[in-house]
């Protein structure tokens, strides 16, 4: 299924694969095959990655725009020649559909593409200063990285979501040491095979996977300057606590809503959110986890929606025409069985699915509940499952507010045709994206992507990323 050489299972550290005597298992998803076991990074090794990511910046930080754009271009163009590896080696790992793992790499690459032309065009800018006593002076800023970068990454994106972090460190000129998820990190690994041969200094990017406690220890190194993370709030809010007087990037996921009023294209609607909530076994920080229908529409939109959710195909990632797969672990699959249960104990209604549908596997039935309520774990924690509520509003004021009833704040989205509603939606909801007419998931890697409340700080896509990663430098000229 894929090139087995490119899943390498060494530390990347200073320009070098170095092995490790513990070891950590990596599972293919659907089948449960043993992929390999990944070295455990050691306390010395750990060290080594530091010292190498400090020692890097203090010559890579003044790296031309020109040289470092090259070093994203190398890498762009050997992650081309390998997106049949990669696509195949991110659906083994993170059991994500094959189609979905193939449009993982081609962001990738457009990622990238973002990233050189951000590189070329990133600067400071000019400041008005030809007043009082600035008079005759020429005032600028220039942008400067901040430092060495620790960038921590999930599973559910093992190579995009990294290169969200990898890409502003290269166009900046920032060092950065990346740790992957234990539950995906092949696929990163793999990555650090093409970064030798695109000119990087050694350093500049260490790859490595590690324990919990040796990836806190490099949280509360003040070596590094910059934290950016990915996952859970709970563990997000718990490194920010930790991390010093680093900078802190956080994005931390949600439980994305949809609200259908009466002008909307309700088959449309249906369409969209029934694909935004199961692809991926709803393993995406914005899934479709919530819908609130007008009442007035609420029993067409289910009709559709329900067709639609049944048409979903669930199994083996490798197949073209599977939409919802394998959860990461059994674990994760016993939890969201729990929390289904759970709601239901509460009052809630299953309208189709609720049920494991293939144990071995972990895959879990696309599932749709209704009479659900704030106080279920289901309503109020990030699912990141293939489940979704849909409960019925009396008005579009209502609906909103049942949107922002959340301690996240993610992107939600809109499907109306009304300009009222539209432009009530956009200054009422409370999430860092509003999306109209298109699911809670629509993303392009080089918007502004991030959350409020508990889905984090800061944002990602390479130019804002690039942003969190410096700081001005204010020059003023006496002409």
């Amino acid at each position: 299924m894929f090139d087995a050489t490119f899943m390498n299972q060494s530390n990347y550290i200073n320009g070098e694969f170095l092995n490790a005597p513990k070891q950590w298992p990596v599972y293919h998803k659907y089948t449960g095959e043993l992929l390999g076991k990944v070295a455990l990074a050691t306390d010395k090794q750990v060290e080594k990655a530091i010292q190498s990511s400090q020692d890097s910046f203090k010559t890579f930080r003044y790296f031309s725009a020109g040289k470092r754009a090259v070093i994203l271009e190398n890498l762009y163009k050997q992650l081309k020649e390998l997106t049949d590896t990669f696509a195949h080696l991110i659906a083994a790992e993170a059991g994500k559909p094959i189609t979905y793992a193939y449009s993982e790499v081609h962001r990738a690459l457009d990622n990238i593409k973002t990233g050189i032309r951000m590189t070329y065009e990133f600067d400071g800018n000019k400041v008005p200063m030809d007043y009082l006593n600035g008079q005759g002076k020429t005032a600028y800023t220039i942008r400067q990285p901040v430092g060495p970068v620790l960038g921590i990454t999930p599973f559910n994106f093992p190579l995009n979501l990294a290169l969200h972090k990898l890409i502003p460190a290269i166009a900046t000129g920032a060092s950065i040491i990346l740790k992957p998820a234990p539950q995906a990190p092949l696929t990163l690994l793999a990555l650090a095979k093409l970064l030798q041969q695109t000119g990087i200094p050694n350093g500049a990017v260490n790859i490595l996977f590690t324990t919990n406690e040796l990836s806190q220890k490099m949280v509360e190194d003040n070596r590094l300057k910059v934290l950016s993370f990915t996952g859970s709030d709970k563990v997000g809010w718990f490194l920010k606590s930790i991390a010093g007087k680093k900078k802190v990037l956080l994005e931390m996921g949600g439980n994305a809503a949809a609200v259908i009023d009466d002008t909307a294209d309700l088959k449309r609607a249906a369409k969209k959110l029934s694909y935004g909530s199961f692809l991926n076994a709803g393993q995406i920080c914005i899934s479709t986890q919530r819908i609130y229908v007008l009442e007035t529409v609420y029993d067409d939109f289910l009709e559709f929606f329900i067709k639609e959710t049944e048409q979903v195909k669930s199994g083996n990632p490798f197949d073209t025409k599977v939409i919802n797969s394998s959860m990461i672990s059994k674990k994760d699959i016993k939890r969201i069985d729990q929390w289904v249960n759970e709601a239901v104990r509460q009052g809630a209604k299953i309208l189709t699915g609720g049920y494991v549908l293939n144990k071995e596997a972990n895959i879990y039935a696309p599932t749709i509940l209704t009479d659900t309520n704030n106080q279920m774990k289901i309503w109020t924690e990030e699912a990141f499952a293939p489940v979704v509520l849909i409960e019925k509003a009396d008005d579009f004021k209502k609906a909103v507010n049942a949107v922002n009833d959340s301690r996240y704040g993610l992107q939600a989205s809109v499907f109306s045709n009304n300009l009222k509603n539209i432009l009530f939606a956009q200054n009422h909801i409370e999430t860092g994206g509003v999306i109209i007419n298109e699911s809670p998931g629509f993303r392009i890697d080089s918007m502004p992507y991030g959350g409020i409340k508990d889905s984090g700080i800061g944002r990602e896509g390479a130019f804002y990323a690039m942003q969190d990663y410096t700081e001005p430098k204010l020059i003023v000229l006496d002409t």
